[in-house]
């Protein structure tokens, strides 16, 4: 496409790469943040006192997840207009990643319930979060594709 900076090279190639970068980093909280969670799940469920550190662990790195994902969305729409010429939700690639950061919000929303005590909807924050980490590996696999 004759719009698509990255493909000509310099240093919009490299732009091109931060988006990407940046959300494998913030994916990569995001799965630690999910183990974390589903580590103090399978706890509650088998009986076990609530590991204090455990439970700080997991909403720390999911604070810090939840707080760079809509940046990273953010910067995949740039990307997407600005460096390489396309429609910002032009692909099935963009359309998943809207849903999965929909998901991850609703699980920061449902999980800053249960923070401050006033929902015990334990089960449909597991849930969400295990669906925004299933629809994140669906973007990560339609956005290697779009890779310059």
């Amino acid at each position: 496409m004759e719009n698509d900076l990255a493909a000509q090279g310099g240093t919009a190639a490299w732009l091109a790469y931060a988006h990407p970068l940046f959300m494998l980093a913030s994916l990569a909280l995001a799965a630690l943040a999910l183990r974390a969670g589903l580590g103090l799940r399978k706890a509650r469920r088998l009986g076990a006192r609530r590991d204090a550190r455990a439970y700080a662990r997991h909403l720390r790195l999911a604070k810090l997840a939840v707080t760079l994902l809509p940046f990273g969305f953010a910067a995949g729409i740039a990307s997407a207009a600005l460096l390489r010429g396309w429609s910002a939700l032009g692909s099935a690639h963009g359309w998943i990643s809207s849903t999965t950061l929909a998901l991850f919000l609703a699980a920061a929303f449902v999980g800053r319930k249960l923070e401050r005590r006033a929902s015990e909807a334990r089960d449909a924050h597991a849930l969400l979060g295990v669906l925004a980490a299933l629809c994140a590996a669906a973007s990560l696999f339609t956005g290697f594709v779009l890779l310059p």
